[in-house]
């Protein structure tokens, strides 16, 4: 039995049953969640192993990289300077970085790199993961990349290119790093235990991630076997030129391992940010609320900044999503509170979100990184929660 430490409110007993269930039956080895409620903590739990090679135990300050819930992050940042009057959402792209005129690209706002609508998932040619790394020949490269679908006529996850993306309109507007700048306006007013880029400081509080791929492997089961509603998603998996493919095979080589001290320094947008549950959740709270004085967005801002700006059948996953500018909205199958929730999910079971009807923030973050629909962890503890609210 995994060691449970933090600390519940009264009323919120049930996400530490919910915590505690996710280490005896759902696979968690290493893992923390954290509740905010009206901007105060009212979860914050952790508990488990932090890196399974040692048996280094998680403590409170163990940091866990979250993959696209950094995305939540990032799009945060976007519109701190939108408030600022820095950038125009509605703009074309090419006002703030020219370069991306190129190949048809001249009238694409700023609002579609953000609800991926943009058309640039992929790469003709993927670059050399150094020179990803090193951000920017990848800036160089997407802004030369045709899009592969006429842009704003449909929407599909951009799951890595939306980093380098996004994150080269808040360096060029900015004039710092999309890491940079998270860490002055962000993490820093709000004492977020959070990074986009690592520094090297912080290598030795990182959790080792532990994958466990699907227990069945789809794309080995013959086609007419399987149930109809699956069979085009299948499809693309097997396909190397889908776009759910092309899509997070942009570097070559296509894997990365993000446990190597180099991609966690590096700074990715999309995918690479570093924190601790309190973090996730206490950004969020700062979104909808004030948290120790700060607050990110003015209510009108938020308001236009989680407003829906794609939904339907998604080109990438092929499956329905909803996206606002930048945020994640829920559909039928996600693990959130409400239907005015906003937040970012993140490969393998990662989660943090806001739910403003409620006033409730939440992160979950885990190093037992799970593919497939058997992944129960962040639905059972978002249960918990809507269990606590009743």
């Amino acid at each position: 039995m995994a060691t449970i430490d933090g600390e519940v409110a009264p009323g919120f007993e049930p996400v530490r049953e919910a915590f505690i269930k996710n280490f005896t039956q759902h696979g968690d080895i290493g893992a923390a969640v954290c509740v905010y409620q009206h901007g105060r903590p009212v979860v914050d739990l952790w508990g488990g192993v932090a890196d399974p090679e040692t048996g280094r135990p998680w403590t409170r300050d163990t940091l866990q990289l979250v993959y696209s819930a950094t995305k939540g992050a990032t799009a945060t940042a976007v519109h701190m300077l939108a408030e600022r009057g820095m950038l125009d959402l509605d703009a074309p792209v090419a006002k703030y970085w020219p370069e991306f005129a190129a190949n048809g690209k001249a009238d694409i706002p700023v609002r579609w790199l953000l609800s991926h609508q943009a058309g640039l998932v992929a790469l003709d040619q993927p670059l050399p993961l150094t020179e990803a790394l090193a951000w920017d020949p990848m800036a160089t490269a997407l802004a030369a990349q045709r899009p592969l679908w006429a842009p704003g006529t449909a929407h599909g996850y951009h799951g890595r290119t939306w980093g380098w993306l996004v994150g080269e309109v808040i360096r060029r507007v900015s004039g710092r790093s999309p890491g940079r700048f998270f860490d002055d306006e962000i993490a820093s007013p709000l004492a977020l235990d959070f990074f986009i880029g690592l520094p090297a400081s912080e290598r030795g509080r990182v959790s080792r991630m532990v994958y466990r791929p699907p227990a069945v492997d789809l794309t080995t089961v013959p086609a007419g076997s399987l149930p109809e509603e699956l069979r085009e998603q299948v499809a693309a998996w097997r396909d190397p030129n889908s776009f759910g493919n092309r899509a997070f095979a942009v570097t070559d080589p296509a894997g990365i391992d993000f446990d190597s001290p180099e991609v966690q320094a590096a700074e990715l947008p999309s995918s690479n940010g570093i924190g601790t549950a309190r973090a996730v959740a206490r950004m969020y709270a700062a979104l909808i609320g004030e948290v120790d004085g700060v607050r990110l967005l003015a209510p009108e801002t938020l308001a236009s900044a989680t407003a829906e700006q794609a939904s339907g059948q998604d080109q990438v996953m092929l499956i329905p999503s909803r996206f606002s500018t930048g945020y994640m909205l829920p559909t039928g199958s996600s693990p959130m509170t409400g239907p005015n929730v906003f937040g970012h999910t993140g490969r393998g079971g990662s989660l943090g979100f806001a739910d403003p009807d409620h006033a409730i923030a939440f992160g979950y973050v885990m190093n037992h990184i799970i593919s497939g629909a058997d992944d129960a962890r962040a639905a059972s503890l978002t249960e918990a929660v809507r269990k606590s609210l009743a």
